[in-house]
């Protein structure tokens, strides 16, 4: 019996081939799969889903016409209606349901606690004793706080009112302009896409890791590690009770980062009469797909 299990994010999507054990055969990649701001007839999240698929069939020496018992696809942003074409997946039982679910099996290995996404967005999903909840993932425009691009964003916002300020060079570098407006001028035009604006979001954690006095660019970073953490006390479904926390997503592997975060996320539930157990993942998304496509 074989499963797959897949990641659709905003910026990439993973696909994982697992046996009946839940040993991982086989990985694949493709480009992103959530359908923010697409229209009818859209392929984005097809082409991402079949794609990953394909490939991680490949990597494990599948036949092309190979069926699977269960395939369960996680996208963020995805609400219970899809926008575009569906994905034609080699199974008679595809599951498609929202990034934070299956985030939350692979980090906690299927078990109760809460995980928070810190990618490109952001979204904080919990279980305690078959309950579910899930918290943020409003998208970019209305939520999405602590991610990738609300750093970048509350960057360059930053920057606008202050243009005056040494530490703004390194944004008008990265993005190769000449005066801050004009990362504003070319976001508004589709020039620069909202994965390119949260890619600035590293640089950011650098100055604020650096110690720059720039608090244009250092800020930002800071405020989303409180954030973040924000999300996984708003989350828990029993936060008078310790409750196991995990981080996933790009942003959590700078360590500077996953410190700050693991550092505010202590203090807040402890001023708030909890206690957080910090989990590190158990595996990723992609694997945490797997591990509900097994369940059924």
């Amino acid at each position: 019996m074989l499963v797959a299990g897949i990641d659709g994010g905003q910026s990439s999507t993973t696909a994982v081939v697992a046996d009946e054990r839940g040993t991982i055969l086989g990985y694949g990649y493709a480009g992103a799969a959530d359908e923010l701001g697409e229209r009818a007839g859209s392929t984005r999240l097809r082409d991402a889903l079949e794609s990953a698929l394909a490939d991680a069939a490949r990597a494990c020496g599948l036949a092309p016409q190979t069926r699977f018992a269960a395939i369960v696809a996680g996208v963020s942003g995805y609400e219970g209606r899809l926008v575009g074409e569906p994905p034609r997946m080699p199974t008679d039982r595809f599951v498609l349901v929202h990034d934070a679910p299956i985030a939350h099996a692979g980090a906690l290995g299927g078990g109760d606690g809460v995980t928070v996404i810190a990618g490109t967005g952001s979204v904080a999903y919990a279980t305690a004793g078959g309950r579910a909840r899930r918290v943020g993932g409003l998208g970019y425009l209305f939520g999405d706080e602590g991610s990738a691009f609300w750093i970048a964003r509350r960057a360059v916002s930053a920057a606008a009112r202050h243009d005056d300020c040494d530490g703004i060079a390194r944004l008008l570098s990265y993005f190769d302009v000449h005066a801050v407006r004009e990362i504003v001028a070319r976001f508004y035009a589709g020039a620069i896409s909202r994965a390119d604006l949260a890619a600035f979001a590293p640089f950011v954690i650098a100055a604020a890791r650096d110690g720059d006095s720039c608090a244009c660019i250092a800020q930002p970073a800071v405020d989303a590690a409180s954030a973040l953490a924000e999300l996984a006390f708003d989350a828990a479904l029993e936060p008078g009770a310790p409750v196991r926390v995990s981080f996933v997503g790009g942003l959590v592997r700078d360590p500077w980062f996953g410190a700050q975060l693991h550092a505010r996320t202590t203090a807040l539930f402890a001023a708030r009469g909890s206690e957080a157990l910090l989990v590190e993942p158990q595996a990723d998304p992609a694997v945490g797909a797997a591990i509900l496509a097994r369940r059924g």
